[in-house]
């Protein structure tokens, strides 16, 4: 069993059970409320699920959209600092098995730089996980670049998590299997990232760092259209757009235990650009660890994907 760091492990906190609600559907209420227990347990539960996986440490975000659906902005600055001060008083108590990331009143891009920034200096928080767009306005919106600005300067990881689109796509009126986590989810996370290479956002912000979960959302797979098709359309840029997705995005296993995409993601972007994650308590963090504990891996492969590369990228600390 590899020692594990986990990066997309979820949280909640009281008061934030409506703003997650909305991202729920029709779930069998006794489902609800098995998750809102295990989203709001720092001990046994969630311990007791590390434990099974090999996980020495989980690095906890709050499950969203959280305040980024919030139009009052005060009140989203309010309840963001209410939700890292919470997160921040649990790490407390097992500083030794949690880290965390800030949750960010995305509306205001210099409220949400300051919020960072107090969480990664005095908190000791190491990234933030943002949940998509943000009312509408993604995170290439000229209004972020000194929230960019920041989180550059900060060396910020930051998480772009799932949401749900703006609109559901005509492509899936009727078939409701396919919403959400099934296919919509990552659709709209992986546009979401190519927003930030194709606009132009990493040339401005060369040092931004990005990591996706569930290996990418697809983008691995796609490197040398996108680098096809921008020279076709004339997208101006600095470098390929593959360039950027190799040098500014990380991404997690969260959600996808199966080795032809782990190996097509490896072989894409390099051993080092791929951290563990079990999505807990929405995947079962005993599969996950099992699965990359048995997956077959090069030499010294599995451990950088398991333990290393979050160290080194993200500066946690060696237990």
């Amino acid at each position: 069993m590899a020692r594990k760091i986990a990066l997309e492990e979820h949280f909640l906190c009281p008061g934030f059970e409506d703003y997650w609600q909305t991202t729920v559907g029709d779930v069998d209420p006794a489902i609800y409320r098995q998750v809102v227990a295990r989203l709001s347990d720092f001990g046994e539960l969630r311990l007791g699920a590390m434990d099974k996986a090999g996980i020495a440490r989980s690095v906890l975000g709050l499950a969203g959209p959280g305040v980024q659906i919030e139009r009052d902005v005060a009140t989203a600055r309010r309840n963001a600092r209410a939700a890292n001060d919470f997160l921040a008083a649990e790490i407390a108590k097992r500083p030794d098995r949690y880290s965390g990331l800030a949750h960010l009143p995305m509306q205001d891009a210099v409220g949400a730089a300051d919020e960072l920034e107090r969480c990664m200096r005095e908190l000791k928080f190491c990234g933030a996980m943002i949940n998509g767009h943000t009312n509408g306005q993604y995170l290439d919106h000229p209004a972020l670049h000194p929230f960019w600005e920041r989180a550059e300067a900060l060396a910020a990881t930051i998480y772009i998590h799932p949401t749900d689109p703006i609109a559901p796509s005509p492509a899936l009126a009727g078939v409701e299997g396919l919403r959400r986590a099934t296919w919509e989810w990552g659709f709209e996370t992986g546009s979401h990232a190519l927003r930030l290479v194709f606009s132009g956002l990493f040339d401005r912000f060369p040092r931004a760092r990005v990591a996706l979960g569930h290996l990418g959302e697809t983008l691995p797979f796609l490197l040398w259209r996108f680098d096809s098709r921008a020279k076709l359309y004339g997208v101006k840029l600095a470098k390929r757009p593959s360039d950027y997705i190799r040098q500014n995005i990380v991404v997690t296993t969260s959600g996808m235990c199966a080795a032809e995409p782990l190996d097509c993601t490896i072989a894409a972007l390099g051993k080092h650009r791929v951290m563990f994650a079990a999505d807990y308590p929405f995947e079962q963090a005993a599969e996950a660890g099992g699965f990359l504990d048995k997956t077959p891996l090069a030499d010294g492969v599995r451990e950088d994907i398991a333990f290393n590369n979050a160290v080194r990228d993200l500066k946690l600390p060696v237990p």
